[in-house]
């Protein structure tokens, strides 16, 4: 399926189709790839970094392998109850997870449970791989949500910018929210790193990210119009605020704790 995606007053134009390619009779979509790529690319940066502390690669890798599977299953368990209006009717639509319907914080929130129970049952100062989780993470989730702009979705509602995104026929000059979330991301690397030269305690870059991205995330989530809500709060609003108390309330605990604030 094609779609037409366009910036009018850019002069841009794109013809873009979900399915990459085919085999065997099944699609593999472009949002599967993009979201493997950024996967790779997290995990090598976190294998780099993983020898310049205390954790073994083995160690790191079955969290990896761990997380991944659960994180897939956290990511449609949250956005199925947070919508559940959608499949309540059709419980057999919940596996139908190529019909898309996931949500980054059912990932993430997965995810890190898994690590949190693997650093304990093996006895790993957790703040370690939260620390590497800290840079990879966002550079997965700036690649996965040009996903969303291949699919058309995760855009905002109506907006006169220079940059407004119109989809034929019907959506025209919208804010394109992919884009703004992936440059978010962006900076979100930028900061993390500009941040590491002053960690004080294991776990404090994984804090910044929550910060970071709490904030960036409360403020783009106002502008879309495909939000979960739970009454009349969006979801993704709730959650990153917080994200941003939990990160600030850790880095404040520790820092005077380790009297360095």
């Amino acid at each position: 399926m094609e779609n037409i995606v366009s910036f009018p007053k850019l002069g841009l134009t794109f013809e873009l189709n979900r399915v990459a390619f085919t085999i065997l009779g099944v699609d593999i979509m472009w949002y599967g790839i993009l979201i493997g790529i950024g996967i790779i690319l997290a995990l090598s940066y976190a294998l780099y970094e993983v020898k310049k502390t205390n954790l073994s690669q083995d160690d790191l890798l079955n969290m990896v392998l761990i997380a991944l599977p659960v994180s897939v299953i956290g990511a449609r368990a949250y956005y199925v109850i947070f919508n559940w209006d959608k499949y309540s009717g059709n419980l057999m639509e919940i596996f139908a997870i190529r019909n898309g319907g996931i949500a980054i914080y059912g990932a993430i929130i997965s995810a890190a449970i898994v690590v949190l129970l693997y650093c304990k049952i093996k006895k790993i100062n957790i703040g370690i791989p939260f620390d590497i989780l800290a840079i990879g993470l966002p550079l997965a989730q700036a690649i996965g949500r040009w996903g969303n702009f291949i699919n058309c979705e995760a855009y905002g509602g109506e907006t006169t910018l220079p940059w407004g995104m119109s989809i034929a026929p019907y959506i025209t000059s919208v804010h394109p929210t992919f884009l703004y979330e992936s440059l978010w991301n962006v900076l979100s690397v930028v900061f993390v790193l500009l941040a590491k030269k002053h960690k004080k305690f294991e776990g404090e870059l994984f804090c910044v990210y929550l910060i970071w991205y709490g904030l960036g995330r409360f403020w783009i989530e106002g502008l879309r119009a495909d939000s979960l809500y739970l009454g009349v709060f969006r979801v993704s609003q709730i959650v990153a605020s917080l994200t941003v108390v939990l990160g600030a309330f850790i880095i404040i605990y520790q820092r005077r704790k380790n009297k360095t604030v």
